[in-house]
């Protein structure tokens, strides 16, 4: 992958290449932000850059050995460490390479949930197991097949579990000579903070809406997704940029995944109504609702699609409580959503907007920590009970 296909990210571009010219490249990096920035494909192209004889002052080359080998992920020095559904056919990445190079390929922007879905294990969590900190120093002992660096990319390494990133912490510590750690996190608070201290930090920010709204219109052929082989008009682009929230995988989600918000949708305002009617019309049927409510999220969505629920709930708190300001350019709701907060939005105010957001979000962590969802789920109608009274 070339710097020059990956959407914006300027600055962090010219960082990367800055401390390559400069011969100052840390052992381990922590590139961090939302999903869907394109930290994943900004840390393929930096170890790209970092391998190509003939880079340039801002790009690899493109097409020497080494490039054409990096534009199939099939560089002898590029490994990848990322999470897995453990099973008896496969317990280390490695198994499941082919397909995660297939998905990385087809669309760089990729998040937890495309690679769930690659999986076919929506109802599993996927994990970074202890068997594979001992695969990561087997590979980093063996001999460079080039005289340059042997990169090891981890995405979400907060997916480790404990023994695995204390067995990779002593690695961190003493780790081999010309070898590179590129850690790809969207939650690194989640991290060991042993671990956190031995990288240095490379934050990501968010795309502008300008940004993604060009990529779109652009239709650019790096990226490689459904939703731009078909039309896409000036103001599907527009609109899909104003509503990702500096997110191209998730513009791109909105273009090609209308019944998937739509259902999110349903069920933010299933949630919202009932506890209303239970806080305010002391409806005490809507709390068996909510019961069942929590119980079919938990049983029917995947993890990953109950986090993605909560996230699009914290965005919609957000927005009716902006709508109450009557300030259209500052909404970022689509028709159906601007209908709804008409009657909703007077409930989200100054007295509860903050804790309501927290709660979701503190949900949102329990369940990608693996907390029983269901009493995750129904705790968090019982708070939103109790606050949108307020």
């Amino acid at each position: 992958m070339l710097l020059k296909d990956i959407i914006g990210q300027h600055a962090v571009k010219q960082e990367m290449c800055r401390s390559v010219q400069q011969r100052r490249i840390p052992h381990a990096l922590l590139l961090s932000g939302a999903a869907g920035i394109g930290k994943l494909p900004l840390a393929v192209a930096l170890a790209q850059y970092i391998a190509c004889p003939h880079r340039t002052d801002t790009d690899a080359c493109g097409e020497c050995p080494t490039c054409l080998q990096y534009s199939k992920l099939q560089h002898p020095d590029l490994h990848f460490v990322f999470p897995i559904v453990k099973t008896d056919s496969g317990e280390v990445c490695d198994d499941y390479l082919p397909a995660f190079r297939q998905m990385l390929l087809t669309n760089p922007y990729c998040d937890a949930d495309d690679w769930i879905q690659m999986l076919g294990e929506e109802k599993k969590q996927c994990l970074i197991y202890e068997k594979e900190s001992s695969e990561i120093q087997r590979k980093l002992s063996l001999k460079a097949f080039s005289d340059g660096y042997k990169v090891m990319i981890v995405w979400q390494p907060e997916k480790m579990n404990a023994a695995c990133a204390n067995k990779l912490l002593k690695l961190l510590e003493e780790p081999p000579a010309m070898t590179l750690f590129l850690f790809v996190s969207e939650h690194p608070e989640q991290l060991l903070p042993t671990i956190i201290s031995r990288l240095r930090p490379m934050p990501v920010p968010r795309l502008s809406e300008q940004e993604i709204e060009q990529a779109l219109s652009d239709q650019q052929p790096a990226i490689g997704s459904q939703a731009q082989v078909k039309k896409i008009s000036f103001a599907q682009a527009h609109d899909a940029a104003r509503l990702a929230h500096g997110s191209y995988r998730e513009a791109l989600r909105i273009l090609d995944d209308t019944d998937r918000d739509k259902q999110m949708f349903a069920d933010f305002q299933e949630l919202m109504r009932n506890a209303w009617l239970v806080g305010v019309r002391k409806n005490y049927e809507a709390l068996q609702n909510l019961n069942q409510w929590s119980q079919t999220m938990a049983k029917d969505c995947s993890r990953a699609q109950q986090c993605a629920f909560l996230q699009f709930a914290q965005r919609l708190i957000r927005e009716n409580f902006i709508y109450n300001y009557g300030e259209p350019a500052l909404n970022y709701q689509t028709g159906d959503e601007q209908n709804f907060s008409v009657k909703f939005a007077p409930y989200i105010n100054e007295r509860n907007v903050e804790e309501l957001t927290e709660q979701f979000a503190t949900a949102e962590s329990q369940i990608m920590q693996n907390a029983n969802a269901r009493i995750v789920l129904f705790d968090l109608c019982l708070q939103c009970i109790v606050l949108i009274k307020r």
